[in-house]
C-alpha cells in the first residue's frame, strides 16, 4: 500500500484537492476533522483540554474558537495544546493505515495541513503539495468569514514557506489552473501510484520509483 501525504499552506486548495481523492474512491484520513472529532463532545482530549485550559468547554465538548483566541499569539500555550492533540491524532492516523493495509487498498491519503512542520512526512511514501500564487492565496484566506490580516499572519506563521514545500514535495499541484486541471492532476498521480504499489509495498518512507517525482511537479 502507498501513503500519500497531502499538504498544503492555508487557501492554497488541500481541502479541494482531499475531496477530489475521495470522490475518486480513495480513502482520507482528515487530521482537522480527527481533531474536531477529539475536542467534541466525549472526545478523548476534552478532558485533560479542559483541565489545562478551564473554562473552554461546553455542553458539546471544547469551544474550539474560544480556546483558539486563548492560545493565539502564545507560543508556550499553543505548545501545550499540541502535546495533548498531537500523539492522539497520529494514533488515530496510524489506525487509519492498519484498517486500509488489511483491506490490501494500493493507495491511502493522509490529509495533513503541518505535515512537514510536524514531521508527518516520514509516515509517508510520497507527498503532493498544493500550491498557488501569493496574491491568490490572500484573496481566498481575506475573503474568510472572521478572518483578519493580523490572525492570516498569525496562521503563515506557523507554516513551512510554501516554496519550501514545492521543493520537498514528490507532486505539485497548481489550483489556480482552475478544478478541471486540478481533477486530471488527481487521476494520474492515482494511476501512477496505484500501479506502483503492484510492484513494491509498505509504509516506510518514501518508497516510490523515480519517474514518479515528475508527474505534477511544475
Amino acid at each position: 500500500m502507498h501513503v500519500l501525504g497531502l499538504t498544503g499552506s492555508i487557501g492554497m486548495g488541500k481541502s479541494t484537492a482531499a475531496k477530489m481523492f475521495q470522490l475518486l474512491k480513495v480513502p482520507v484520513h482528515d487530521a482537522d476533522a480527527t481533531v474536531h472529532q477529539l475536542m467534541s463532545k466525549n472526545g478523548a482530549a476534552v478532558k485533560e483540554i479542559s483541565n489545562l485550559f478551564p473554562g473552554n468547554e461546553t455542553a458539546n465538548g471544547i469551544d474550539r474558537k474560544k480556546l483558539g483566541d486563548a492560545v493565539f499569539g502564545q507560543p508556550e500555550k499553543l505548545k501545550q495544546l499540541e502535546v495533548i492533540l498531537h500523539p492522539l491524532v497520529r494514533q488515530k492516523m496510524h489506525r487509519f493505515i492498519d484498517r486500509y493495509a488489511r483491506q490490501r487498498r494500493e493507495l491511502v491519503v493522509l490529509d495533513i495541513p503541518l505535515l512537514f512542520e510536524t514531521g508527518g512526512d516520514r509516515f509517508c511514501d510520497s507527498v503532493l503539495v498544493v500550491s498557488c500564487p501569493k496574491y491568490i492565496q490572500d484573496q481566498r484566506v481575506l475573503s474568510r468569514k472572521g478572518m483578519t490580516v493580523e490572525k492570516y499572519q498569525g496562521i503563515l506563521d506557523k507554516q513551512m514557506p510554501d516554496m519550501e514545500k514545492r521543493t520537498r514535495a514528490d507532486f505539485v499541484i497548481r489550483s489556480n489552473q482552475g478544478r478541471r486541471h486540478s481533477f486530471q492532476q488527481v487521476q494520474q498521480i492515482i494511476e501512477k501510484l496505484g500501479s506502483s504499489d503492484k510492484r513494491a509495498s509498505g509504509t516506510k518512507g518514501r518508497r516510490f520509483s523515480p519517474h514518479l517525482s515528475l508527474v505534477c511537479k511544475q
